[in-house]
C-alpha cells in the first residue's frame, strides 16, 4: 500500500510541476519529451501488449460476458481507446482552425479534454494497486513509463489550453489519480474488468504518445525517441 500511494505521488507530482520545467518548452521539441514518449511506447509494446494475449485468454472464458460473442475482444478494447482519444484530438483541431492564432479553445472544450483524462487517470491509478504484474520491480517500471507519459501528456494539454490547464486541469488530474488510487485500495474488479481496462489503456497511450510526436509542427527529435525506446525495450528485457 505505502509503495502504490508513493507512485500516486510522484504522478500527482509530475501533474502539478510539468508546466515550470522550462527546458521543456520550445521548437524544436525537447529532446527531453520524445525521449519521454520513446519510453511509453517502449513499455506498451514490451509490457503491455503481451498482458493484452494473457487477458484475451481471460475473456474467452467470460463464456456469459455480453462481449463473448466477439472473437477479439481485448484487441478491439485497445482499438476503442485509440479511437476514443484520436477523436477528442480531432475535435480539438476543429476548434482550433476556428480560433485566431494562439487563442485557448473554449472552456467546453477543455472540460471535455480534462474529463477525458480524468477518466484516463482514474483508470491508471486503479492498476497502480491492481497490475496483472505485482512485485516493487513492476511497479517501479509502471510509474517511470506512465510518469513520463503523464509528462507528456501535460505538456500538450499546457500548449492546448494555457492558463485554464495551469489553474485548473493539473489539479483535476492530479485528483483523478489519487481517486483511482483510493478505488482500487477499496474494490477489486474481475480478472475480467482488469484485462478489459489494460486493454483500453493501450491504445490509449499509443495514441496519446503518437500525436504529440508525429504533427510536423512539432520538430519532433527522432534521434531522441528512439533513444528512449531502446534504452526502456533494453531495460524491460532484460528484468
Amino acid at each position: 500500500m505505502l509503495a502504490t500511494f508513493l507512485a500516486t505521488l510522484a504522478f500527482i507530482l509530475v501533474h502539478l510541476y510539468t508546466e515550470r520545467l522550462r527546458f521543456l518548452h520550445g521548437t524544436p521539441r525537447s529532446r527531453w519529451l520524445s525521449m519521454a514518449g520513446g519510453v511509453s511506447v517502449a513499455y506498451v509494446f514490451i509490457h503491455l501488449l503481451p498482458e493484452l494475449a494473457r487477458g484475451q485468454e481471460v475473456i474467452e472464458e467470460a463464456r456469459f460476458d455480453l462481449l463473448s460473442y466477439l472473437e477479439h475482444h481485448t484487441y478491439l478494447l485497445a482499438l476503442s481507446g485509440l479511437v476514443c482519444f484520436y477523436g477528442l484530438e480531432q475535435a480539438m483541431k476543429v476548434h482550433r482552425r476556428k480560433l485566431p492564432p494562439g487563442a485557448p479553445p473554449p472552456s467546453s472544450v477543455f472540460w471535455l479534454h480534462i474529463a477525458s483524462f480524468s477518466a484516463y487517470n482514474v483508470l491508471i491509478g486503479y492498476l497502480l494497486v491492481h497490475r496483472e504484474e505485482p512485485g516493487l520491480g513492476n511497479l517501479v517500471l509502471f510509474t517511470v513509463a506512465l510518469g513520463l507519459h503523464f509528462m507528456v501528456n501535460d505538456f500538450g494539454l499546457q500548449q492546448d489550453h494555457k492558463s485554464l490547464f495551469r489553474q485548473r486541469g493539473r489539479w483535476v488530474l492530479s485528483v483523478a489519480v489519487l481517486a483511482g488510487w483510493a478505488l482500487g485500495q477499496a474494490i477489486e474488479l474481475s480478472e475480467l474488468a482488469t484485462s478489459a481496462a489494460i486493454a483500453f489503456l493501450t491504445g490509449s497511450v499509443v495514441l496519446n504518445v503518437l500525436k504529440e510526436e508525429l504533427p510536423e509542427e512539432r520538430e519532433s527529435r527522432f534521434s531522441a525517441f528512439l533513444a528512449g525506446t531502446v534504452a526502456y525495450a533494453a531495460l524491460l528485457l532484460m528484468l
